[in-house]
């Protein structure tokens, strides 16, 4: 069965009109532009081959094989690309899934949401709504409160310990100077 008769049995509706897309995945960036760009050139000079692979060309790691499939570091997810805080370590849980598995976002604003049609079946794809680097996919099969299941591949996520964000932030509230290796006499 093709994935189009799939597809059309899966929904129950009119046919869907699918495009094809020079992506491996099958699936198209409906947006072209986003408010963060980097040249290609660069990501692939600062990312790994399969971070880039994922961010860029829409991949996906292997289950289970990802550095913070079963991390339970607490801190805060960003995107591996631009840095845009996406998650944080309390809205994690272990889904079984392999890949690391969220409810909830810091943002709303923070994740652009697209329909994705490749492989014959209908998937929420997640993107970061900063550069549109591919995240990984919205399920609707979390734990309360939300039902969410945000599926992220660790590729394309960084990650900011809680204990370095709070020195950080301490010492720029309170407009300390970085200690430096000089002692004054």
């Amino acid at each position: 069965m093709s994935g189009f008769n799939l597809l059309h049995l899966v929904t129950k509706s009119q046919p869907v009109a699918l495009k094809a897309c020079g992506l491996p995945s099958g699936t198209c960036r409906s947006k072209k532009t986003w408010p963060v760009t980097f040249p290609k050139e660069e990501l692939r000079k600062r990312l790994t081959p399969e971070q880039y692979h994922v961010t860029q060309e829409k991949g996906t790691e292997s289950a289970f094989a990802g550095e913070y499939a079963h991390s339970k570091e607490e801190g805060t997810y960003t995107c591996i690309v631009c840095g845009t805080p996406l998650f944080t370590s309390d809205k994690k849980f272990d889904s079984g899934s392999g890949w690391p598995s969220f409810f909830d976002l810091i943002k709303k604003e923070s994740i652009t949401l697209t329909d994705d049609f490749s492989y014959g079946m209908h998937r929420v794809e997640t993107t970061c709504s900063q550069c549109g680097a591919h995240l990984g996919h919205l399920f609707d099969d979390g734990p309360r409160p939300t039902g969410k299941r945000y599926c992220i591949n660790s590729a394309s996520l960084g990650f900011q310990p809680k204990d370095a964000a709070a020195a950080a932030s301490a010492g720029a509230v309170a407009g300390e100077a970085p200690a430096s290796s000089k002692s004054e006499l």
